[in-house]
């Protein structure tokens, strides 16, 4: 009895002649610990892709970034990440607190690598870990239940051309988003992005604004 696979894989699996290579990668691939290996790759990233499931079912997929280390193992069952600043949505925050399973792909695209996450997820606000994440507005702490390594094959290979502006960092005053600075959404931001727009460079108009976006500007 597989704990991984349900009917509908395993019809695939048959039909593709690959039940036998299935279970030899749950048997010998699927964890549900972090080693030292996996643990020295999820903190060597500054990205990773998390995936959650709204209130009506809906997966959905969200890029997290941040410095190198920002995503850390605890312990061998347990990987913390923060929440940051986004776009007010609190999409995958309060997807998580209607829905606490989770999914986590780390790649490595210099030198292809992946790693799958699978687990139950919390959000804590007063998280001993706040302290040490400037600016983060809650732990995410991550249940492990399982995780392997995918094949590298389809990874691209990529070479990282700078880091964001935005990752906040201890001792360094994060500029204002690009899009707090479009006109339109002025009179709805948060009490504490009010008027800030001048200051940061001025507001833009919806056009300038994907203009800077489509020409890679970093202050898109």
């Amino acid at each position: 009895m597989s704990n991984v696979y349900g009917d509908e894989h395993r019809a695939l699996q048959d039909q593709f002649d690959t039940r036998r290579l299935a279970d030899m990668l749950e048997g010998g691939f699927i964890a549900n610990e972090v080693d030292d290996n996996s643990k020295a790759f999820i903190e060597s990233r500054d990205m990773f892709f998390l995936s959650t499931i709204d209130q009506n079912g809906n997966p959905t997929v969200s890029y997290k970034g941040g410095d190198v280390g920002f995503v850390r193992v605890v312990d061998n069952k347990t990987i913390a990440f923060p929440f940051y600043d986004g776009n007010g949505m609190f999409y995958s925050w309060g997807n998580i607190a209607g829905n606490a399973k989770i999914g986590m792909l780390f790649i490595n695209f210099s030198e292809p690598n992946r790693l799958r996450v699978q687990g139950t997820a919390t959000v804590d606000m007063n998280d001993p870990l706040m302290m040490d994440y400037v600016e983060a507005q809650g732990i995410v702490r991550v249940k492990v239940e399982g995780m392997w390594p995918n094949c590298p094959r389809y990874v691209h290979r990529m070479e990282k051309v700078n880091t964001s502006r935005y990752v906040p960092r201890e001792g360094a005053e994060t500029p204002l988003a690009g899009w707090k600075r479009i006109d339109i959404v002025q009179e709805a931001l948060a009490a504490r992005d009010q008027g800030k727009a001048e200051a940061a460079g001025g507001i833009l108009s919806v056009e300038e604004w994907f203009g800077k976006v489509a020409e890679g500007d970093e202050e898109a």
